[in-house]
């Protein structure tokens, strides 16, 4: 500002001088009066517009343009536009900008800017969780001193590999798989998309496990029912009809063993699909509990001392077909899993303030604690060998866990080896009738 002020006052002191002169030379005296008033007007005027719009010029961005008239109004006038222009850009911009945020902060995957030193700039939600970074502390840090795996350091140097994603395992964010892909951005950025693919892994483990579990469950009673009718069909002529029927009684047993399987593979594969809610018709459940004590009984065969207790409220909300289902699997598993001479209680009662609460107990072989957590997984079983000989497919408990969930109720374990087991089924008040 100094060397602009300095600059105007030499330019009219040496036009002050050179207009005396010519005014001297000229030899006109009247008019030497007035000229020099004039010209020191017009250049204070100047000065002062300059000095206005220097100081503008120095105001923060938004400050009003100085107002004038003459020539210096339509220049303060094509100042006021352009910086009207550029407000609005920077405010388009902005707006861009922001609106880009909150779409990177939307997307289900960590997104991640790198600069061309691989700092990292800028990184969404997502990014911070799967990595393990933190953006207000490690905004600015280099990826290559935060995640130090090497198969991850020669992924960024090897372009080669920039178009395939890296699985990666960070110490960083233990226990948790990660599918990272690097892609090239604007200016020598480098762009990170982040997506944590744990439960998709899970998921093709517990595929694989299931269709290895069905061929399992599915190998044996087939391959015994294949055995039997082979052995009948060859021997039909030789041996006696009573074998006969032995062996078909075999075969049959084996193959409604397999029918049991496929039925409960569907059932829960019902249950497990986005099916609609369960049905809120009222069930009666004196009548339902009725005829699974007649099935209990009759899966028992007089071996066990069964009781029931209903002191619970008349009428249920929900599938009457997927509570039965649920009600006979926890029954069922009772008899199976008690010894010859056992007892055998089920029970039906209010719980807390207006629920219910069907429970199951028995005086069988009980389970180790350690076995609680699994027992509702697909084909889980504490005992498999004592699980095949009594009949189950592996798959009740994990059709009861389903077919609660679905009416908003809950299932506790209650087990000690060698004391008997207590499995009930806890409804809320909203699917209670009274």
């Amino acid at each position: 500002m100094r060397a602009v002020l300095a600059e105007l006052l030499v330019a009219f002191l040496l036009t002050m001088l050179a207009t005396l002169a010519g005014w001297l030379a000229a030899g006109e005296r009247g008019v030497m009066i007035l000229l020099p008033g004039a010209i020191t007007f017009f250049f204070l005027r100047q000065l002062w517009m300059v000095l206005r719009l220097i100081h503008w010029a120095g105001c923060p961005l938004g400050t009003p343009t100085p107002s004038a008239s003459g020539a210096w109004g339509e220049v303060f006038e094509a100042l006021h536009r352009r910086a009207r222009l550029a407000s609005a850009a920077r405010e388009q911009a902005t707006q861009e900008l922001a609106r880009f945020r909150l779409a990177a902060e939307a997307l289900p995957d960590g997104v991640m800017i790198l600069d061309g030193h691989r700092a990292i700039e800028w990184m969404n939600l997502h990014a911070e969780a799967c990595l393990g970074l933190k953006a207000s502390v490690d905004t600015g840090s280099r990826i290559t001193h935060l995640l130090r795996e090497p198969e991850f350091l020669e992924y960024l140097d090897n372009p080669d590999h920039r178009g395939v994603p890296l699985e990666l395992h960070t110490r960083r964010n233990p226990g948790r798989s990660l599918q990272i892909q690097a892609a090239p951005f604007a200016a020598g950025r480098t762009l990170l998309l982040v997506r944590d693919v744990t439960q998709l892994q899970k998921l093709a483990t517990m595929r694989r496990d299931f269709v290895a579990n069905v061929s399992h469950e599915l190998k044996t009673p087939l391959t015994v029912t294949l055995g039997f009718l082979e052995t009948a069909l060859e021997g039909v002529q030789d041996t006696a009809p009573q074998d006969i029927a032995q062996y078909l009684q075999i075969a049959a047993e084996q193959a409604q063993r397999m029918q049991q399987l496929i039925d409960d593979l569907l059932t829960l594969s019902s249950l497990e699909t986005d099916s609609p809610p369960p049905l809120e018709d009222p069930v009666e459940i004196a009548g339902l509990l009725a005829d699974i004590c007649r099935e209990v009984e009759a899966l028992s065969a007089g071996q066990h001392h069964i009781t029931l207790e209903n002191k619970g409220p008349r009428w249920l909300l929900g599938s009457a077909r997927e509570l039965r289902s649920a009600f006979a699997n926890l029954a069922g598993n009772a008899v199976r899993y008690t010894p010859q001479g056992g007892d055998i209680l089920l029970s039906w009662r209010r719980e807390g303030e207006g629920g219910a609460r069907f429970s199951v107990s028995d005086s069988g072989i009980g389970i180790a604690r350690e076995h609680l957590p699994r027992l509702t997984e697909r084909f889980y079983r504490v005992d498999r060998g004592r699980s095949r000989d009594a009949g189950g497919t592996g798959l009740g408990l994990a059709i009861v866990k389903h077919v609660l969930e679905r009416h908003q109720a809950a299932l506790l374990i209650e087990s000690e080896p060698g004391k008997g087991s207590r499995f009930s089924a806890v409804f809320p008040p909203h699917r209670v009738q009274s």
